[in-house]
């Protein structure tokens, strides 16, 4: 089955020429199935990448997904058009009023990983978002610094400043084989980093109840399962497109922000060369997976969402 999207939502017509199953709304509705809603929390500067990204990861299952793009309530995009915002986001405030419910909820990751958490802008309403997954989303995956946000909210797990950026494409080791949201992983997996935080095995280890799914020695855990929140946590981005860190190194280097060649991305490390994309697989595999655990325990009808 396709993800349903608004037909006039870029998304919809970039996924279309990749071939990725995607359903307007009006076909849709001529189904009779229910289709799992899963909310993306878009905390990125430009949201249209960033919606694209993900729809296209879980766009790609067979099952049919309704995918619901909402925004923090007073935040203001800069990086994306008015008209988009208003068009196709709602406001937490907006679904949280309504008292719906989500089979899933991503939270994406922002740039603002040199705040304290107290001082982000909008740190007490994501506080809010947090505690209303508890009773209104089935499971909940944060993304990069939306992951580190709930480890420090719910656990108070603190992310440590680098003196370098962790910046490149990186060998990561699967250390849970048998869970669910590892099926068809290879051993190892090259996954791309972008950050300039990370979270200590160390602190995460003497947390009860937390499990980690892939780690580094190098960067560091990277997929972290939180079964008491009913949540994931990636510090990584499988969502990254091919030239993603290619833009970021560009960027940088345009505007002479002291950057190094993103590692182990560019043939022979050499920026003059196309990437070449090695982790869309497993990034299917990991988000596919997550869809399917959500297909497999969310309850029927949504009025119980939350209630166990």
């Amino acid at each position: 089955m396709p993800i349903r999207l608004p037909e006039t939502l870029p998304a919809y017509d970039i996924l279309d020429r990749e071939g990725v199953m995607v359903m307007g709304e009006g076909r849709a509705a001529r189904q009779d199935i229910r289709p799992l809603r899963i909310g993306l929390l878009n905390l990125m500067p430009m949201k249209i990448t960033t919606e694209t990204q993900f729809a296209r990861l879980i766009g790609a299952t067979p099952l049919q997904i309704d995918l619901s793009l909402i925004r923090m309530t007073e935040h203001q995009s800069r990086h994306t058009a008015p008209e988009h915002m208003e068009t196709f986001y709602r406001t937490f405030a907006e679904v949280e009023a309504r008292g719906e419910k989500f089979d899933g909820l991503i939270i994406t990751g922002a740039p603002i990983e040199h705040l304290p958490f107290e001082e982000v802008t909008y740190w007490e309403e994501l506080t809010r978002v947090f505690a209303w997954t508890q009773t209104h989303v089935h499971s909940t995956f944060g993304v990069c610094w939306g992951g580190m946000a709930m480890a420090w909210h719910f656990h108070g797990i603190p992310k440590h400043i680098l003196d370098h950026k962790a910046f490149g494409c990186f060998r990561q080791r699967v250390l849970a084989p048998t869970s669910p949201y590892l099926r068809g992983f290879s051993d190892d997996v090259l996954i791309p980093v972008s950050r300039w935080t990370e979270m200590l095995q160390a602190d995460l280890d003497r947390t009860p109840g937390l499990r980690t799914l892939i780690g580094s020695d190098e960067v560091g855990p990277c997929l972290v399962e939180d079964p008491g929140h009913r949540a994931l946590w990636i510090f990584n981005h499988f969502e990254y497109d091919s030239e993603t860190l290619k833009r970021e190194y560009d960027r940088d280097v345009a505007n002479g922000t002291p950057i190094n060649v993103p590692q182990n991305y560019y043939p022979g490390n050499d920026p003059s060369r196309v990437p070449l994309n090695r982790w869309r697989s497993h990034a299917h595999l990991l988000y596919g997976n997550w869809v399917n655990e959500i297909y497999q325990t969310t309850p029927y009808d949504m009025a119980e969402i939350g209630n166990s």
